[in-house]
């Protein structure tokens, strides 16, 4: 049996930190506890108790697997609050709880844990939402990449706001929130050991505040998406055949940065195909459109928000971009990951 004084000396996640054990019991109250405890995830019970007063409530789970795990602008803590806060907030919910569930590889640091702890912990705050119940498992070294988090988020839905792909409208206008691409290429620069001048850096981010002002100012938002795996293409497709209605973007007014459509013309990437983790897009009535824009403008994370193109009647199910040389061209859906492990 660990001595008390030699429990204190790790420096590593053990198997027997998820044991169930002493070990356990010191790496929930040590290290996690300080950072993300609240009232109802501090009683430690199996099952979190909520209070929610609403008629339609939004819930979601997602995994993160993102190698490697820390990144320019982020890393799979921050990653994992803002993919589910952002998933919740695509139904025009406001998030109130997450779980989060750590799979820990035998050998990560245990100052990585805690590293990745603080970042959940920046997140939420951010994002006004708690994590109120969580687990914690450990596999044999080499059976995962140092750390997998799994998560499920609740979310308020207002009365009133009812967004849904198949409410996109033929006539619509289609907004991006900002710049395309940049973190799929921060990953994936960071992964190889690319280096850009100027540094490539991920855009992961909570929207749920963008969303809410947007809200406020139109709240008959017709669908929101947030463009991460498969990019704004795959989700443009994604909006397209829901509503069985075409779709028609204007090349040179998507917004790409300088850096990152150097990098993909370096690396022979498509930036409308690459991963976002703190952009979104947005379809609403032609009318509301101008009064959205500027209003996301307002938002830190709505700066560089454009009007990228419409909804057209035909052809039904299919995205067509209108190239800055007057060409048109069909924005498929893609094939497979052009970065793997990106989230």
């Amino acid at each position: 049996m660990f001595s008390y004084l030699l429990i204190m000396k790790q420096d590593k996640i053990l198997l027997a930190h998820g044991s169930g054990g002493r070990l356990s019991r010191q790496l929930i109250q040590e290290l996690i506890l300080p950072h993300l405890g609240n009232p109802t995830l501090s009683r430690l019970d199996d099952a979190a108790q909520l209070k929610i007063k609403s008629d339609r409530i939004a819930f979601t789970t997602d995994s993160f697997v993102v190698d490697p795990i820390f990144f320019p602008g982020g890393d799979i803590g921050k990653l994992a609050v803002c993919g589910t806060v952002n998933d919740l907030a695509m139904s025009g919910a406001l998030p109130k709880y997450l779980s989060l569930a750590l799979i820990l590889e035998e050998g990560l640091p245990l100052a990585d844990l805690e590293r990745i702890i603080l970042s959940v912990k920046h997140a939420t705050a951010e994002a006004g939402v708690q994590v109120v119940t969580g687990d914690i498992k450990v596999v044999r070294r080499g059976e995962a990449h140092k750390i997998f988090i799994n998560t499920a988020g609740i979310g308020v839905i207002p009365a009133g706001v009812n967004i849904s792909g198949d409410k996109v409208t033929v006539g619509d206008k289609l907004i991006v929130s900002g710049n395309l691409g940049e973190h799929a290429l921060a990953v994936m620069a960071n992964r190889v050991g690319i280096e850009f001048n100027p540094a490539l850096l991920s855009d992961v981010a909570p929207l749920s505040d963008l969303v809410a002002d947007m809200l406020n100012v139109c709240p008959q938002v017709h669908a929101l998406r947030d463009p991460t795996r498969g990019g704004l293409a795959g989700t443009l497709n994604e909006l397209a055949q829901a509503a069985q209605v075409g779709i028609m973007v204007q090349e040179g007014c998507i917004p790409v940065t300088e850096a990152v459509a150097g990098a993909c013309e370096l690396l022979g990437f498509d930036p409308l195909y690459l991963a976002n983790e703190g952009k979104l897009l947005v379809s609403v009535a032609a009318a509301d459109a101008d009064k959205l824009l500027a209003q996301m403008r307002r938002h830190k994370y709505g700066v560089q928000a454009q009007i990228i193109g419409e909804v057209i009647a035909e052809p039904k199910g299919l995205v067509q971009l209108k190239t800055s040389i007057g060409g048109t061209r069909i924005l498929d859906i893609p094939a497979g990951e052009q970065t793997p492990r990106i989230c």
